[in-house]
């Protein structure tokens, strides 16, 4: 059987797209090994629009309920893995690890993986202070002193979320400062925002949540420790597109490129949307909002 369209990724970009080609009843195949997203973790999401607090867990339970409610006649969800995504004639081959399928059209929405810190301590203390979201987890830290790992824009923008709430920041860069001199100078000016060069990290220590970050300084080999009760790791993260790199244009980052009016790609009858894109932000609500973006037009297109 050929699906008319196949969505990969079972985080919100990938369930909004699944829920609303169940309503358009398009003859669709959803694959992916777990429903849920990167928040799925977060204790507290306070920007998902509707709800002013939701645990990740929850939320994660919430929308695949929603997308299991639609699952019939013209939604198949298989929890498989693609491996390999090919064109076939007119439409596509998908490999699995499990089965090979075949569509018409692809929605790819399987976001990204965080870089996340390897020193000793940052295993045992994810998600007990150490963050991967500022815009999620900036109102957890109310008040306390917080470390944002990082040397890029995205660790600046990080620090400009948190000193809403932070008493104290401090950003610590392996090497020099990559994020953008007008962006740096924007932030410093907030005299609560402490910026470091050259720094290498040297564990994360706590009890039940994280209460200091050890640190050595490049150049001089000084060893230091901040008291933080938060980390933000700003450190980049890895696309998860090899499945389909080879038919897609991907950019410097490996991102998938997409036409921001339609989340097409490249590649004829192949969409992206979330954080496996070169969207500008990753957020959830934004994620979503892309999918069913991207959702129109692949009806529009299944439609000609």
């Amino acid at each position: 059987m050929t699906y008319d369209l196949a969505i990969i990724g079972g985080g919100p970009a990938g369930i909004s797209a699944g829920v609303y080609a169940a309503r358009k009843k398009i003859k669709t195949l959803f694959l992916a090994e777990n429903l849920e997203g990167q928040s799925a973790v977060s204790d507290d999401i306070q920007n998902w629009i509707g709800m002013p607090h939701v645990k990740g867990a929850e939320l994660a339970k919430m929308m695949a309920d929603h997308l299991r409610a639609y699952a019939g006649d013209s939604l198949d969800i298989k929890k498989e893995r693609v491996t390999l995504v090919e064109k076939d004639g007119k439409g596509f081959s998908l490999r699995t690890n499990k089965a090979n399928y075949s569509a018409k059209t692809i929605l790819v929405a399987t976001g990204s993986v965080r870089r996340k810190l390897d020193i000793p301590g940052a295993k045992e203390f994810d998600n007990k202070g150490i963050s991967y979201c500022a815009s999620c987890d900036a109102p957890l830290f109310d008040g306390a002193n917080v470390a944002v790992v990082g040397g890029g824009n995205a660790a600046f923008e990080s620090a400009a979320q948190l000193a809403a709430y932070a008493k104290r920041i401090t950003i610590l860069a392996r090497s020099r400062f990559r994020a953008d001199p007008v962006t740096v100078e924007k932030v410093l000016a907030d005299k609560k925002i402490e910026a470091l060069e050259n720094i290498d990290l040297a564990e994360v220590k706590g009890g039940d949540f994280v209460t200091s970050l050890a640190y050595t300084k490049r150049d001089s080999g000084a060893k230091k420790e901040i008291p933080v009760t938060g980390i933000f790791v700003e450190i980049g993260a890895v696309p998860s597109v090899d499945f389909v790199k080879n038919l897609v244009k991907l950019d410097g980052k490996n991102e998938i490129v997409t036409d921001p009016k339609t989340q097409v790609t490249s590649a004829e009858g192949i969409w992206a949307a979330g954080d496996c894109t070169n969207g500008l932000y990753k957020q959830n609500n934004i994620a979503a909002g892309d999918a069913v973006k991207a959702l129109e037009n692949i009806f529009e297109y299944l439609k000609t």
